[in-house]
């Protein structure tokens, strides 16, 4: 036992949050690319424990695509920076063929030959249980009993004629400490223009409502609370309205109506004076704005102040300092590795989140400079529309008192 003690306490930890849709519309390039970066990240932090979670597993064709999850897998179980993790536990969500149900996430847990004394919950016998071997389960996640898979009642989201949203659990224990690890896919910004009538917009209040419902599901009495990371594509979007005026607070704006509807089809934002330059062109997909820089500079941490979905949530949910630029919507194009399409405002949609418990398991770093990063993975080539952002810790396994149950030393919530 003391081994496996020793091994846990101060494990390196890594936490990768990816919307890996676009690599299977492109498997050629972009897959190789971001499975060579992915590799990277963890040749250079050398955790003892890789959580990966996916979204958009299979790809926006799903149907056709689906064929180039296995692969895509395959290349990840057997690359050589994964070759010392000779445990593994890969849950995909392939079955697009039961709509209600279906959710294109995916969970990738691997575990370094070192770290002795790991158990993942069974969530049905209600207990741990050792980790031997790899396996990979796509058919029978519904009755699966290692993990707790929803998706969000359609009445969320209404507009939406069938969604892939949803949220997967898994529960682990290293030595003596015990944590959840939530998959999330929260809804997108279906118009630009929508979004930008009003502030906070009708889609943040959509998120806000299904996040609520995931923290409410994993803290209920049906099992024991125990300290959570939540980490996922949340789709939070900067405050459309007040990023604009901010961005265009000297131009005028031009209205274009559709002459079927008389709906709007289109908002124009010209400099009132310098030939009235067009700053900014906004349709339902289409956010052109003159100066991608913006997003850039300084990692675009001067627009953090318009990233404000998560402070409806301040008491539950906490997250480390961003430092990185909008993960998304980067261009597909995998020559180009800064760009952002101009379909969206770019905004921090993909996240790393935990509880305040979760929080004190980080061992805080005293003279290691790079002990926890928050990060994104892959900052200058094509990773596809997202680009994949981790959290590297190493674990504090004294956190809080310990429990009768030797797996629960984590103080709860």
């Amino acid at each position: 036992m003391m081994a496996g003690k020793l091994t846990a306490q101060g494990a390196g930890i890594l936490l990768v949050t990816a919307n890996v849709g676009s690599l299977f519309e492109d498997p050629e390039n972009l897959q190789k690319m971001w499975l060579r970066e992915f590799c990277q990240t963890v040749q250079t932090h050398r955790p003892l424990f890789v959580a990966l979670h996916c979204q958009e597993v299979g790809g926006k064709n799903y149907e056709a695509s689906m064929t180039h999850v296995d692969s895509f897998i395959k290349e990840l179980l057997s690359s050589d920076a994964m070759k010392d993790f000779n445990r593994a536990r890969v849950y995909l969500d392939k079955n697009y063929k039961s709509q209600e149900q279906f959710t294109a996430l995916g969970c990738c847990y691997f575990i370094h030959e070192s770290l002795k004394n790991i158990q993942q919950f069974d969530f049905k016998a209600k207990k741990f249980r050792k980790v031997v071997g790899k396996e990979v389960c796509s058919d029978a996640l519904p009755s699966t009993a290692t993990l707790e898979k929803e998706k969000f009642p359609q009445d969320y989201f209404p507009e939406c004629k069938w969604s892939r949203k949803g949220f997967i659990r898994t529960r682990w224990a290293l030595a003596d400490c015990a944590f959840d690890l939530v998959n999330i896919h929260l809804f997108h910004d279906a118009s630009n223009l929508v979004a930008w009538e009003k502030s906070p917009s009708v889609y943040s209040g959509t998120r806000q409502k299904a996040l609520g419902f995931v923290l409410d599901r994993i803290t209920d009495q049906r099992f024991e609370r125990l300290p959570y990371f939540i980490f996922g594509d949340f789709n939070f979007r900067l405050d459309s309205k007040q990023v604009i005026e901010s961005l265009c607070s000297t131009a005028s704006m031009q209205t274009v109506r559709s002459t079927d509807t008389n709906e709007v089809d289109k908002l124009i934002f010209r400099e009132s004076d310098n030939d009235h330059k067009v700053v900014l062109q906004l349709e339902k997909k289409l956010f052109n704005y003159i100066n991608q820089d913006v997003f850039r500079e300084n990692n675009g941490t001067q627009l953090l102040e318009f990233d404000r979905e998560l402070s409806v949530f301040k008491e539950r949910l906490h997250e480390l300092d961003i430092s990185f630029p909008p993960s998304y919507p980067y261009s597909e194009d995998s020559s180009q590795g800064k760009q952002y399409m101009n379909t969206r405002c770019p905004a921090w949609c993909d996240r790393i989140l935990m509880s305040a418990s979760a929080k004190d398991l980080l061992v805080k770093p005293e003279n290691e400079e790079k002990s926890i990063t928050y990060d994104n993975i892959g900052p200058s080539v094509c990773m596809g529309d997202h680009k994949p952002v981790y959290l590297y810790f190493r674990l504090n396994t004294g956190a809080g008192k310990p429990h009768a149950n030797k797996h629960k030393c984590c103080v709860l919530q």
